[in-house]
């Protein structure tokens, strides 16, 4: 992958002409970039930020089928949902794992005519589900997924399964539905390594992050380089706006007025608690709330667990963070559904949110704004001599479809066809890599044979990095195996790799992007001293350079995910240091 240095001139190249402009490197924006570039359509993609840093950030980490949209009759929406999740599975495989899903009903029978009515639309507010209508749901469900699925179908489970298997469910439960849905591992990686397969295909194509949009006169648009400030002037013959939350904002700098968006607030915590992580086990709970709302918790290891999410009006991006009174309503959602589990903050490791870009509704009840995308496009005028296309909506389960659909309409804007689909196309470390644990199990000894380094390290890059761990294993082993910090999670020829392969900018970039860290309660200040020490090393920081990203990258972690960032020992002063 080119550094960002290569990928600022390529932009400018591509400036001289008069290209495809995509604002936003959250997913929706990459799925497009994507796309455009399996057609061979040179397209720039530029953020303010870090690529995937926004609400692409933030999600539950899943990649879902939509259960709950079958109440409000979005059938489209699930039916499209399903299809992809099982292209994902085959294309992601990497990235993307089956999840199975227990879905506690307090009662057998309720909630039947409630249902009807709002299926009708002759209701809007949302109401208690007995098991009769979640099975009645899940016949749906399977069906959809029927064609490419590769996962059973749903199932009851037995009374004495229950109560073996989760024994701290509320004993108020009286039925529990399984079925499957899959979990997204790590979402940030697997939109970089879109990024790189679209570059890789169409090299005329250029992503570069922490490259804003500043405006525009009517006939250009002004970019803002966010490090070195220098402004790029350039004539779109297309620009397609794909912030998500910040789409409206978006819309004002290129001379659009009018309100589209109507975010709601998304917030989850990871927390260390191993009791309730054992009782997971490898599946979620998706359970009803008292104010009728759909939560969820699952096991990341075997030491945490995700809960989430609240659903809570939200008008600024910038400022989105888990609140107090949010930690106050996951605690009670998890005591209503694990009575006695006593939720404490001290046991949280990471907290963030996110807004959804939902489109703008005078809705009551958040949970009756609908989940699916539209685009709405803005011809020239007047005053502005280039188009507009601007995405409302959009979610990581259907990026792949939301993104054919954009690229079909910009192809038909050029008079060209399209020429490859990207339903089928692998995607990233997915390619060339076996889809069972038997063979990955093979390439970790493989590799730790051939780069002498001890299995459980190989096992750790084949599990992140699919097909291009070896690749990583040789950055590694030149480095000679070292630990950046007593946890022993992360390598320094890793983090060498990272910087030099993944267009890394700041330290947080790493941190909170790159590895998967936070989640893993993993962040120390050796560790981010000796990464600091790293990228500095390949980016050309000085030491105050180094010392400011240190500071801001802590300063973030505390500030807005509630990280604890503990001394750790540094590298050079553990026994096997090198």
């Amino acid at each position: 992958m080119r550094n960002r240095v290569e990928a600022i001139a390529a932009l400018k190249a591509a400036a001289a002409g008069e290209p495809i402009l995509i604002v936003g490197g959250g997913i929706n924006g990459i799925g497009l970039f994507r796309d455009l570039s399996l057609q061979n359509v040179p397209a720039l993609l530029v953020d303010k930020a870090d690529f995937a840093s926004g609400t692409s950030a933030a999600p539950s980490r899943l990649i879902h089928g939509g259960l709950r949209y079958l109440e409000t009759g979005e059938f489209a929406l699930v039916r499209e949902s399903v299809i992809e999740r099982n292209h994902l599975l085959g294309n992601a495989h990497h990235l993307v794992k089956p999840l199975p899903v227990w879905v506690p009903a307090f009662n057998w029978f309720g909630g039947v005519l409630s249902a009807g009515l709002r299926f009708l639309k002759l209701k809007k507010t949302p109401g208690a589900k007995g098991i009769l209508v979640i099975k009645l749901g899940l016949v749906f469900f399977d069906r959809f997924g029927r064609a490419n699925n590769t996962m059973p179908g749903h199932r009851i489970v037995s009374r004495g399964e229950l109560r073996r298997r989760m024994p701290s469910l509320s004993p108020r439960v009286s039925a529990v539905a399984e079925y499957y849905d899959a979990r997204l591992v790590h979402p940030e990686r697997l939109a970089l390594e879109l990024i790189k397969d679209g570059e890789r295909d169409c090299p005329a194509s250029a992503a570069v992050p922490y490259m804003a949009l500043a405006g525009s006169d009517g006939e250009t648009v002004v970019l803002r380089d966010e490090l070195s400030h220098e402004e790029i002037r350039l004539r779109p013959r297309l620009v397609v706006n794909c912030t998500g939350a910040w789409a409206d904002e978006a819309n004002r700098q290129l001379g659009i007025e009018g309100r589209l968006i109507g975010g709601t607030r998304g917030s989850h915590l990871v927390m260390r608690r191993p009791d309730i992580s054992r009782q997971l086990a490898d599946g979620m709970l998706y359970f009803e709330t008292r104010d009728f709302r759909a939560c969820l918790v699952y096991a990341l290891d075997a030491d945490h667990i995700l809960l989430g999410t609240t659903d809570i009006r939200a008008t600024d991006p910038d400022c989105a963070t888990c609140s107090e009174e949010e930690i106050d309503y996951l605690f009670d959602v998890l005591e209503q559904v694990m009575p006695g589990s006593a939720a404490k903050r001290e046991e949280i490791v990471f907290a963030y949110a996110g807004i959804r870009p939902l489109p703008y509704s005078g809705e009551a009840t958040t949970g009756a704004i609908s989940r699916d995308h539209f685009l709405r496009e803005f011809e020239p005028d007047g005053t502005r001599r280039f188009p507009v296309a601007t995405l409302v909506g959009g979610k990581w389960t259907t990026y792949r479809a939301c993104a054919e659909q954009i690229a079909d309409s910009v192809l038909s804007r050029l008079g060209l066809s399209r020429r490859h689909s990207t339903l089928d196309a692998p995607i990233g470390g997915a390619a060339n890599f076996p889809n069972d644990a038997a063979g990955r199990q093979e390439i970790a000894r493989m590799l730790a044979t051939r780069y002498a380094l001890d299995e459980t390290v190989a096992a750790a890059l084949v599990r992140r990095y699919g097909s291009q761990a070896e690749d990583v294993a040789k950055r590694v082993a030149a480095d000679g195996g070292e630990s950046i910090d007593e946890t022993g999670l992360y390598r320094a020829g890793e983090i060498r790799w990272i910087v030099a392969q993944e267009r890394v900018t700041h330290l947080a970039d790493i941190v909170l992007r790159r590895t998967l860290m936070p989640f893993e309660n993993a962040v120390t200040q050796a560790s981010l001293e000796r990464m600091a020490q790293i990228a500095g090393e390949a980016l050309g920081w000085d030491a105050a350079r180094r010392q400011q990203e240190i500071s801001a990258t802590a300063a973030t972690l505390e500030g807005r995910y509630r990280v604890r960032i503990a001394p750790g020992t540094p590298a050079a002063a553990l026994p096997n240091a090198s």
